[in-house]
């Protein structure tokens, strides 16, 4: 596929977008190189050690810019189920994510999921609860899931606006997947949605954290996929053409297929 760079990230939807997280994990890597845990640099995070949701967003913004081809894998979900569009009269993925941070602007500071949590609630109290992705796995949670053991609610609401945030900024630098189209042109880095347990357990642990662990996991997959050749199929999963319309607007789950 002819990228520069493969980048995991493990994501956290904890406390502000402003806030350092240990539980916010970037790793990346070039060639045929290991992947490597990536360090917030001081105008992203200033003394801290750890990565905030907007510094990441800020990070792979510069990313974009720099002129190197990257994908990404991000952990949350990029969407909504497909009755979310319905009952808000949304046609498009950029409607609703203009409609998402109008209603719950969580790249703003000092606000938090939590915060919102009540108005989140009662908001999706009647949606269903799965994408079309998730039922297609056997363990992936839905998106309103917000308590327990892989719970991905609060990641995903928090995760959200910065999508939109590099949509804004990045213009056309940058693909989002699947809601750009299946097919990745070749001047274009990649940002698609991941979930990382479907790798995990291809690689050894060797002292990562978890959260050190999926980020890493995602980075060597991408990389490890593409070495054989094989990245490129994930890319069209087994559609039909209504169901490829849907996922156009849900989202997809990179790698389920």
């Amino acid at each position: 596929m002819g990228f520069d760079r493969y980048v995991g990230i493990d994501y956290s939807g904890a406390e502000y977008p402003e806030t350092p997280l240990p539980s916010l994990q970037v790793y990346a890597v070039q060639g045929q190189n290991p992947a490597e845990r990536v360090s917030p640099a001081s105008a992203y995070c200033g003394k801290s050690k750890n990565w905030s949701r907007r510094a990441i967003a800020l990070w792979l913004l510069d990313l974009a810019r720099s002129g190197l081809r990257f994908i990404v894998g991000i952990d949350h979900c990029f969407s909504l189920p497909l009755d979310w569009f319905h009952s808000r009269g949304l046609t498009s993925w950029d409607m609703f994510l203009q409609d998402f941070v109008e209603r719950w602007p969580l790249h703003s500071a000092r606000i938090s999921v939590q915060s919102l949590l009540p108005d989140i609630r009662e908001s999706i109290d009647r949606s269903p609860e799965f994408r079309l992705t998730e039922r297609w796995t056997q363990a992936a949670k839905s998106v309103f899931s917000f308590q327990g053991p892989g719970a991905v609610g609060k990641s995903t609401f928090a995760g959200i606006p910065w999508l939109h945030f590099l949509r804004e900024q990045a213009g056309d630098r940058l693909h989002f997947w699947p809601f750009d189209g299946l097919d990745i042109p070749l001047d274009r880095s990649v940002v698609l949605e991941v979930y990382p347990a479907l790798c995990t357990g291809r690689y050894p642990r060797d002292g990562r954290t978890s959260h050190q662990h999926d980020a890493y996991s995602v980075a060597t997959w991408l990389q490890d996929m593409d070495s054989r050749e094989a990245l490129g199929r994930y890319f069209h999963p087994p559609l039909t053409p209504q169901e490829e319309l849907r996922a156009g607007l849900e989202g997809w789950i990179f790698g389920v297929g």
